[in-house]
């Protein structure tokens, strides 16, 4: 069985990962979603271990020390991370193992962990990013123009990134995306026993079949 491997999608708010990385978990059982792990109290109706993994401050610090995080962040009074020992567990096991995550925590994991395929989500236009910032509607008028300015700045480390998928539509976002894990399973350095694989072939051959 070959190893799975990380795939990390990020691009600036606004640009749609969210709704791309639900409908790709949707159409792709195969897939696994990376589940975070913070220091904020759970939500109601969220489950330990599959919204988040709920730990105290002084736990996600022991796991910092310890190196137990390919990327963390302090965002709104709460640490945020990804714990190392899901995400390659799950590789392991021969796993697709999807990460949702901003430019500067992509960054981060890109320092660690070099194997890990990263695409940088765009939008089809910025007009359409700012549009579809002010359609959410969870934002004040200062918050939208932050984060639009943010987007541009971000773009700046699109060449950091394996890939770049236009989300002008879900489906055509997923589609690209799927091609490219397609692409990626088919890497010849993700199947190290190619060459036996081939070569147990050989016992099958006819006795006049030239080798």
């Amino acid at each position: 069985m070959s190893k799975g491997f990380l795939l990390v999608l990020s691009g600036p708010s606004g640009s749609g990962k969210g709704t791309v990385s639900e409908a790709l978990l949707k159409e792709n059982k195969e897939i696994v979603f990376s589940t975070s792990v913070t220091t904020r109290t759970p939500r109601p109706g969220e489950v330990n271990g599959e919204n988040y993994f709920f730990v105290s401050v002084d736990e996600f610090e022991d796991m910092v020390k310890n190196d137990g995080l390919l990327e963390y962040a302090f965002v709104h009074t709460n640490y945020y991370g990804t714990p190392k020992e899901f995400v390659f567990n799950e590789i392991e096991k021969g796993e697709i193992v999807l990460l949702e995550i901003d430019v500067q925590g992509a960054l981060q994991i890109k320092k660690k962990y070099k194997e890990a395929v990263f695409i940088f989500l765009l939008p089809p236009t910025m007009d359409e990013l700012k549009q579809r910032l002010i359609k959410r509607d969870t934002e004040t008028e200062e918050e939208i123009n932050t984060r639009f300015r943010n987007a541009f700045k971000e773009l700046d480390f699109v060449g950091e990134y394996d890939f770049f998928v236009v989300n002008s539509t879900v489906e055509k976002a997923v589609s690209d995306i799927e091609h490219i894990i397609a692409a990626e399973k088919l890497r010849t350095k993700r199947h190290s026993d190619i060459k036996n694989e081939v070569l147990k072939q050989k016992g099958k051959l006819d006795d006049n079949t030239i080798i």
